[in-house]
C-alpha cells in the first residue's frame, strides 16, 4: 500500500511513516516543517521506500501530484500545541480548515480514503466525562482564543463527514487524547516532555493553575497501531473514534511522578494560568476518553502504564532511546 502522511516529520506523523515502512508499505510525507522536523525522519530518509516533499498542505499542485500516487491519506498536518494556539489563532484556524479543505477536496476527485485527525479538544468544556463519541460538544467563548483550535478541528470533522454522506469519500474521524513518546518536544507546550527537560536540568517543574486537572496519556505506539488499524477497517467508514488512555493523573501528580522517575531536585511551581498564557485562559478541568468504540472494533487496548511512557520519555531525553528503523546512510527526496 502506497500512504501519503500530512504533517509525517512531526511526532506522531514520524512514528506512523515508522509503522508502515515495517510492515512494508511505501511512504510518502508531506510537511512544510512549520512544527514538525527533519530530524525527525532524518534516519528514514535512505529507506527505499520512503519519500518526502517540503511544502504545504495548502498547495493545490502537490496535494494533486501525491494524492495521485498514493492508495490512502492520513492528514495530520495540523496547528498544535496550547501555545502556538494562543499566541497564532489566524494561523491556527487557516491551517487546520483550509488544509483541511484541500486533502478533502483532491482525495475525492480519485476517491481515496482518508484518515482525518481531531482531537480531544473539540470536547471543550463538556462535564460528562468519560467523553464519549457521540456526546455533546461544548465550546467556549469566541474572544477566548484558546477555542479556535477546537473549533477549527470540529468542523474539520463536520466536512469530513460530510464528505462521506454526500459524495461517499470513505473518511474516518479519530480524537487523539494526549500522545506522549520520543521525539515529542515541549516547544509549544506539551507537558510531559516540559517537565522532564525542567527535571533533568534541575530547573522547576512549572505546573499551571493549581495542578489539580487531570489528563491521560498513552504512548504514540499504542496511538499509531490503532490509527493504522483502523485505516484498514472497512467499518470504521464515516465514523468517528477516540484514541486514548483512560489511566487518569492530575498534573500536579504528574509532575511529582516525574520529579521521582529522574532522580530530580528540582522544585514544583504553580504559575497562574493568566501568566502562562493571556488572561482569562479557560482549561479543561479533565479529559478522559471513553475507548470501549474502539476497542469493539479493533479490540485496542493500550499496552504502555503511564510510568512506563515516562521511563521512555526520559530516557530519550537522556539519549539512550533506539530508533524502529536504524539509520540509512543515503538520502531520498521527492522534488517538490
Amino acid at each position: 500500500m502506497r500512504v501519503l502522511i500530512t504533517g509525517g516529520a512531526g511526532f506522531i506523523g514520524s512514528h506512523l511513516c515508522e509503522a508502515y515502512l515495517e510492515r512494508g508499505d511505501e511512504v510518502l510525507v508531506l510537511d512544510d516543517l512549520s512544527t514538525g522536523s527533519i530530524e525527525n525522519i532524518r534516519h528514514l530518509r535512505g529507506h527505499p521506500h520512503f519519500h518526502y516533499t517540503v511544502d504545504s498542505v495548502h498547495n493545490h499542485p502537490i496535494v494533486a501530484e501525491l494524492v495521485d500516487q498514493c492508495d490512502v491519506i492520513v492528514h495530520l498536518a495540523a496547528a498544535v500545541g496550547v501555545k502556538l494556539i494562543v499566541e497564532s489563532p489566524v494561523r491556527t484556524i487557516e491551517t487546520n480548515v483550509h488544509g483541511t479543505e484541500v486533502v478533502l477536496a483532491h482525495a475525492n476527485k480519485k476517491k481515496k480514503k482518508v484518515l482525518i485527525a481531531s482531537t480531544s479538544e473539540v470536547y471543550g468544556l463538556s462535564t460528562q466525562v468519560p467523553f464519549r463519541e457521540d456526546g455533546n460538544l461544548v465550546m467556549g467563548a469566541t474572544n477566548k482564543g484558546r477555542w479556535s483550535y477546537a473549533c477549527s478541528k470540529a468542523i474539520d470533522e463536520f466536512l469530513a463527514l460530510a464528505y462521506w454522506r454526500e459524495k461517499q469519500l470513505p473518511t474516518v474521524v479519530v480524537r487523539l487524547f494526549n500522545t506522549v513518546g520520543p521525539r515529542q518536544v515541549g516547544q509549544y507546550g506539551m507537558v510531559i516532555p516540559t517537565f522532564v527537560k525542567q527535571a533533568l536540568a534541575g530547573r522547576p517543574i512549572t505546573v499551571y493553575g493549581d495542578g489539580s486537572q487531570t489528563r491521560c496519556f498513552a504512548h504514540v505506539a499504542d496511538v499509531v497501531a490503532a490509527l493504522v488499524k483502523l485505516v484498514d477497517h472497512p467499518s470504521a467508514i464515516g465514523q468517528v473514534y477516540n484514541i486514548g488512555s483512560s489511566e487518569e493523573i492530575s498534573i500536579g501528580a504528574l509532575a511529582s511522578l516525574i520529579k521521582k522517575l529522574s532522580g530530580s531536585t528540582s522544585e514544583i511551581v504553580h504559575i497562574p494560568y493568566g501568566e502562562a498564557y493571556e488572561a482569562g485562559f479557560e482549561d479543561m478541568p479533565r479529559r478522559v476518553p471513553d475507548v470501549s468504540k474502539l476497542s469493539a472494533l479493533i479490540g485496542f487496548r493500550p499496552e504502555r502504564t503511564l510510568e512506563a511512557i515516562l521511563e521512555a520519555v526520559i530516557a530519550f531525553h537522556r539519549g539512550l532511546s533506539t530508533s524502529t528503523i536504524p539509520p540509512q546512510v543515503s538520502t531520498t527526496q521527492r522534488p517538490a
